[in-house]
């Protein structure tokens, strides 16, 4: 898109500053944080901060880390579980000009140690919970104790950065191979502001619930990051993990919007007793994460009256296609691109010109995008390979409708090659998810013995009347021959990593042996 220019943030800009301090001086006293440890019938365990205290509470704890002797641009590495504090050492190590690193509390400490290794963190904050690996001589430890001490300092301003300046680094789940770290801009945080209108359609007064864990990138972003830039109030759930909860925190709190993944709306459609009443609070909800079936949207609309809205995006830039209140839903397409984005689709094989409506290719983001990170940590070949001219191409295919509507089709290493044809895997599932007796569905290119390669189907099934039989016949009628499973094998659960995206690398480990066959 020649002569396309994003909307820039000034020269010198802090994420934390652009999302505390703005809101601390115009409201202070107005709810920013609620912290759900616990609810159910009869009580509760909660904390309620406001935007002055969290930001109080923030410029102490990067007071604490300069202190410290960290120097701006060190990596800190945190290894906390889901509490408030893992938020507020997150934007406190911003604040301090330092580079948070979030990860997932199930990583295990091996993993944790490769991360380390991998980002050359100069420490990593530790809150006792959970397993910490041998850290190497140069890398300090920031304990319970350390982590209490530094909100006891003076607080001390935000860091003076600039728009290009690191933010944080996280790194890919890894579900394609070993996990590589993306670095984030401070600009970062600005980008996100296309989302406001073009998927979350925030309003005065709107009070988030996500239900993610606070090391969750998309927590942070849609969570808190988001809401906190709008000086609306954020609430996450801490306790137990229970299915029930979701409803009740909307109706306690008086959740306006709520955010989370595909399989948690199929699960509450599932396990609780929803009406348009049991959410009353609720204008809308937000999904992302993984592909929406047209079958959860629907079944959801129908059960609550509200809308779900679904939004794509990626490690690199977070969201930019979406649905939204001023962007009416096509079922089965996650959107258009937000308003302020430059976004096309781009030959598979080469070359920086879009393809036209129809043809499918891969998703390409202007590189001017605020929200586009500043590149992969220490792996400049990689950096390379995902610019074309003025675009930078991920590794997703899709493409757009006459519309405007763009139309997801998977990774381009998940296409499926069936007789000589490329066929998403996506598009397979959308349509065996509309057979009565399916409730999950996964589809992958899969080797039952050596030498022969297949598309197959795992299914989890609504009900004990499931005929594999009767879903390939399903299929043979909706989709042509080459698109449709040569295989259906029933599981009791599909593969998925702790965000909840299918893991189609592991479906090949459903495949039952020759003996158990």
């Amino acid at each position: 898109m020649t002569g396309y220019m994003a909307d820039l943030p000034p020269a010198r800009f802090n994420l934390a500053r652009y999302c505390l301090d703005r809101q601390a001086r115009a409201h202070g006293d107005r709810t920013a944080l609620i912290v759900v440890n616990r609810i159910d019938e009869t009580s509760e365990d909660v904390e309620r901060w406001s935007f002055a205290a969290i930001d109080e509470r923030v410029r102490r704890m990067a007071a604490g880390l300069a202190g410290a002797g960290f120097a701006p641009g060190e990596r800190l590495f945190i290894r906390m579980g889901n509490s408030a504090d893992y938020a507020f050492l997150f934007f406190a190590a911003n604040a301090a000009g330092l580079v948070p690193i979030p990860a997932s509390a199930m990583l295990s400490a091996e993993e944790v140690s490769r991360l380390i290794a991998d980002s050359g963190a100069s420490a990593i904050a530790w809150d006792g919970s959970l397993a910490l690996p041998d850290l190497p001589a140069d890398v300090r430890l920031i304990d319970p104790q350390g982590i209490a001490a530094l909100a006891r300092c003076a607080p001390v301003d935000y860091a003076d950065t600039a728009a290009d300046d690191p933010a944080f680094l996280i790194y890919t789940s890894g579900t394609l191979g070993a996990p590589k770290g993306v670095l984030h801009a401070q600009r970062a945080v600005w980008g996100r502001r296309p989302m406001y209108r073009g998927w979350e359609g925030f309003e005065d007064g709107d009070i988030m619930l996500h239900a993610g864990a606070f090391n969750w990138t998309y927590t942070l972003g849609v969570g808190l990051f988001d809401p906190w830039a709008n000086g609306l109030t954020a609430i996450v759930y801490t306790g137990e993990r229970d299915i029930a909860v979701w409803p009740r925190i909307v109706a306690r709190f008086g959740a306006t919007i709520m955010a989370a993944v595909p399989t948690l709306y199929r699960q509450m459609l599932k396990y609780c007793d929803l009406t348009p009443d049991t959410l009353a609070p609720l204008r809308h909800a937000l999904t992302a994460g993984e592909a929406l079936p047209a079958t959860l949207l629907e079944q959801w609309h129908e059960t609550t009256g509200r809308m779900l809205y679904e939004a794509l995006g990626m490690s690199e830039i977070s969201t930019y296609i979406s649905s939204a209140p001023s962007v009416p839903v096509k079922p089965g397409a996650p959107g258009k691109p937000q308003p302020g984005r430059a976004v096309a689709v781009l030959p598979i094989e080469g070359g920086a010109d879009p393809l036209p409506p129809g043809e499918t290719g891969l998703i390409a983001v202007h590189r001017s995008d605020p929200g586009l990170m500043l590149g992969y940590w220490n792996r400049p070949d990689e950096d390379a390979l995902v610019y074309r001219g003025d675009w930078f191409v991920g590794g997703d295919v899709a493409h757009f409708d006459e519309d405007g509507y763009l139309w997801f089709e998977g990774r381009n290493d998940d296409l499926m090659n069936a007789f000589g044809y490329r066929v998403s895997p996506l598009e397979v599932e959308s349509v065996l998810d509309r057979h009565r007796d399916v409730a999950e569905v996964a589809v992958g290119e899969v080797s039952p013995r050596a030498g022969l390669s297949i598309v197959a189907a795992f299914v989890v099934a609504r009900t004990d009347r499931f005929d594999p039989d009767d879903l390939m016949a399903f299929a043979a009628e909706h989709l042509a021959a080459y698109k449709a499973p040569r295989a259906v094998f029933a599981v009791k659960a599909l593969p998925r990593n702790p965000n909840g995206k299918i893991r189609r690398k592991d479906l090949q480990r459903l495949v039952p042996s020759r003996e158990d066959a």
